[in-house]
């Protein structure tokens, strides 16, 4: 293990290209390289595009990939107690979504599918925070009606986008909310919408359309592991009445106390605070803040302080200890409590 203790950093643009239209609000955000197909910004990564081996993970400012800073010292950068529960895992993904096309309707397998489909630890659930959205913006989250397997089958076989887009129960959405989207849950995110994502620290997407994006879903939608089985990690039923309740939460910029933005739902997979200059002190933790208001200071009670300016993405080890903020808000976004 390295003796150099890890400190809070400003992190780097890191965005790339993807098969979706976008990225200029992100660029302008974080100054970046913008669009028109850089869609998204994945802050503080130690995860990869699927199957590739460097394309997704963050560089800290030195140019060291955060997964090596990581490895090379986790108890710094995770804590005991994390590492106890979770192991090396920063357990989650950070990202900034900013799509100029509407997002194909697609979903994500949970923990067990993606244990025995493809070995892996994580799932792919997954909550988006409302920057930005147009006036009477939508998002999909779930099937209107009980479906079946060979229905769903059919309508992306025959690449019927109107039938699937009319499946979907649409939510409107503003800035301010949030929507917590369970892994198996299939989902669409319509055109104009600036979303700060978390997830589980996974690139498992299965596609259910694909006509008009940069894509072969015929071949690269499945997760190689073909339609057959990649339905098998849909959720085909609507969301129950009380996880209808459940999933919707809101956090107030307007507000100058710092408050939780997700309920309940969403503890075991990751937590997000928005954080305003008042007096709170957030406990030792990894974790990624976003200022979004405000110019003023980041400080910590064993690291040196940071100053903070709108669209600074700031990663932050546990051997930082406490850490508060002044004449800034934004959103720090941490993995589930150890």
């Amino acid at each position: 293990m390295s003796s150099f203790v890890p400190q809070p950093a400003k992190l780097p643009s890191n965005q790339f290209d993807h098969f979706y239209k976008g990225g200029y609000r992100i660029g302008k955000l974080r100054n970046g390289p913008g669009g028109p197909m850089r869609p998204e910004e994945w802050i503080a990564s130690t995860t990869t595009r699927f199957g590739q081996q460097e394309n997704g993970l963050s560089k800290l400012p030195n140019g060291q990939l955060l997964k090596d800073a990581v490895a090379a010292d986790p108890k710094s950068w995770l804590g005991e107690k994390h590492i106890q529960r979770f192991g090396i895992s920063t357990e989650i993904l950070v990202k900034l979504l900013d799509p100029d096309q509407r997002l194909p309707v697609h979903y994500h397998p949970d923990q067990r599918f993606a244990k025995e489909k493809l070995q892996l630890n994580h799932g792919k659930t997954e909550a988006w925070i409302i920057l930005e959205a147009p006036v009477g913006a939508k998002v999909g989250i779930g099937f209107k009606n009980q479906m079946a397997k060979n229905e769903v089958a059919a309508l992306v076989s025959n690449h019927d986008s109107t039938g699937l887009l009319n499946s979907l129960e649409f939510k409107q959405v503003q800035a301010g909310d949030a929507v917590f989207v369970p892994a198996g849950v299939p989902h669409a995110i319509e055109s104009g919408i600036f979303v700060l994502e978390l997830q589980e620290p996974t690139d498992l997407s299965i596609l259910l359309e694909w006509d008009g994006f940069a894509v072969d879903g015929d071949k690269d939608g499945h997760l190689n592991l073909g339609f057959d089985t990649a339905l098998d990690a849909l959720q085909l039923e609507p969301l129950t009445d009380k996880q209808q309740g459940q999933i919707i939460s809101r956090f107030e910029s307007t507000q100058s106390i710092s408050h939780a933005i997700f309920k309940s739902i969403a503890d075991d997979f990751f937590r997000a605070d928005y954080l305003t200059g008042d007096s709170r002190r957030v406990e030792p933790g990894f974790g990624v803040f976003l200022a979004l208001a405000g110019n003023g200071l980041m400080k910590f009670s064993n690291a040196s302080a940071i100053r903070v300016n709108i669209g600074d993405a700031i990663v932050v080890p546990h051997s930082a200890g406490e850490l508060s903020i002044e004449n800034c808000a934004g959103i720090f976004s941490r993995p589930p409590k150890a």
